[in-house]
């Protein structure tokens, strides 16, 4: 669980609100935990899945708990790979 939430943290800093809601669930992130935790390539399945959650990541991005994931260098990695960019909140 700790690898899902890690992972949508950083997803959450990366992208930008979508026009659809989505529902917020970390889990959902967790094809991520490779790439944010041990530096692994984001696969496609990954970036799918940030895309899915792109509405949720202010959310996530103002959570303490996720916050410090977020600004990691793994998930800068992760958002840029997967063409996605880092929200303002």
């Amino acid at each position: 669980m700790k690898v899902a939430v890690c992972a949508a943290l950083l997803l959450l800093a990366v992208m930008t609100p979508a026009a659809s809601a989505a529902t917020c669930d970390l889990s959902q992130l967790s094809p991520c935990a490779p790439a944010l935790f041990n530096g692994a390539a984001a696969t496609a399945s990954c970036c799918s899945s940030l895309r899915a959650q792109q509405s949720c990541f202010c959310q996530y991005a103002k959570n303490p708990a996720y916050a410090r994931y977020i600004s990691s260098p793994n998930a800068r990695k992760i958002i840029s790979s997967c063409g996605l960019s880092v929200p303002r909140c």
